[in-house]
């Protein structure tokens, strides 16, 4: 089975070629990077249209709420539709999107165009995440999974940094012209890409999934559910680990420890996958699990000492990142014919659990201290190991 798509290419990258993968994972840098790069362009963004900085965050937050309401119903349309197509009609509805942000004439074209932009990231993340892991090889679908992610995460230290610049020092429309550039070139090869490629007999799920059946919505909900609280644990400390170490008088150490930060999660994101195509995939997220509620509560621990705070950061990011490709590739392997709508659900959950950090997480910081949010953190991700714990059995019977 697997000699008939086999190539050279395919040594590049386990489980599918070279070139799908760097397709997929140059369309999740791009997307990632207008995801991340509005808020350093915010004081930018708030000069240009004489609003106050507190307005110009609705931007985030517009973007936020689309993405959560349209992924499912993306999600939805992407199964039972072609996924290429959605995914060519996604993007090219993101860069016109990225247009009206570049191009919007007052304030209130810019929130539509953030909403237009929302709701067409929604429908490309999971689609992108759908067509990989189905055309891959079962073996090595979460290591694909994970090398596709690691553009996501190379958004985060690398992408909106550069946008800032480019931000800074040519205008901040500049970096939507290119997003918008990148995304609508991408979308070609995109359109076929995809279609000559058939999902294989073999990457269908287990023998203990086919067997189960169709899962239960309860399975979903609960399956979902932990990635909510993964992204509660890990958001709450990344969210205002900048603003911490201003207030300590440690802004200096800012840039460098993100960039240990960003490191540990690419190559987390790497180990994650290896493991979870080697060994059970729940088994991974509910050990990922743990040691994040360990590793958050180390770094409130060292938190005062720089150079112990750098390694503490990079291990947790390791082990936290560690959750995501493993916890894809169960909702793939457990919900095959549902598989971009469970991957849709899932990234809701994750904005869903970013949201209530980022909400929570400043009255807490402003109430008591940082130190203080990582131990609520590191405390909401033990519930998330247990309920991981119980879903093997219940989706194998």
């Amino acid at each position: 089975m697997h000699s008939t798509r086999a190539g050279p290419a395919e040594d590049t990258v386990p489980g599918l070629p070279a070139g799908p993968v760097v397709l997929a994972w140059l369309t999740q840098f791009l997307v990632g990077t207008d995801l991340f790069v509005v808020a350093p362009l915010l004081p930018h963004i708030a000069a240009s249209f004489a609003v106050s900085a507190a307005d110009t965050g609705l931007l985030v937050t517009a973007f936020s709420i689309a993405y959560v309401v349209a992924s499912p119903f993306a999600g939805w349309v992407s199964d039972r539709w072609d996924r290429a197509t959605v995914l060519v009609v996604a993007l090219v509805l993101f860069s016109a999107a990225n247009v009206g942000t570049a191009l919007a004439p007052g304030f209130g074209v810019l929130l539509v165009a953030r909403v237009v932009a929302g709701i067409a990231a929604a429908a490309t993340g999971p689609t992108v995440y759908a067509l990989v892991s189905t055309r891959a090889r079962p073996r090595a679908r979460a290591q694909v999974l994970a090398v596709v992610g690691s553009g996501l995460l190379t958004a985060l230290w690398v992408g909106a940094p550069a946008g800032s610049l480019l931000g800074r020092y040519v205008g901040w429309q500049a970096a939507f012209v290119i997003l918008a550039a990148g995304t609508f070139l991408l979308a070609f090869p995109h359109a076929f890409v995809w279609r000559a490629r058939p999902v294989p007999a073999a990457a269908s799920p287990s023998g203990a999934s086919q067997r189960a059946g169709r899962p239960g919505r309860g399975v979903a909900v609960s399956a979902v559910a932990v990635t909510t609280l993964w992204a509660f644990s890990v958001y709450s400390l990344y969210t205002f680990l900048a603003v911490a170490l201003h207030s300590d008088g440690r802004a200096t150490a800012v840039t460098w420890l993100l960039v240990v930060y960003g490191i540990g999660a690419v190559v987390g994101g790497q180990v994650g996958g290896r493991f979870a195509d080697r060994a059970d995939a729940v088994r991974v997220t509910r050990s990922a699990l743990a040691l994040t509620a360990v590793l958050e509560a180390v770094v409130a621990l060292v938190f005062p000492v720089t150079w112990a705070l750098a390694c503490a950061l990079g291990l947790f990011a390791l082990a936290a990142y560690a959750f995501f490709p493993a916890q894809q590739r169960h909702l793939v392997d457990t919900f095959p014919e549902r598989a971009t709508a469970m991957l849709s659900w899932n990234n809701s959950a994750l904005f869903v659990g970013l949201s209530l950090a980022g909400a929570a997480g400043g009255q807490i910081v402003r109430a008591l201290d940082y130190p203080a949010l990582l131990y609520l953190g590191a405390a909401v991700a033990v519930p998330a190991c247990l309920v991981a714990r119980g879903r093997p059995a219940r989706t194998g019977r």
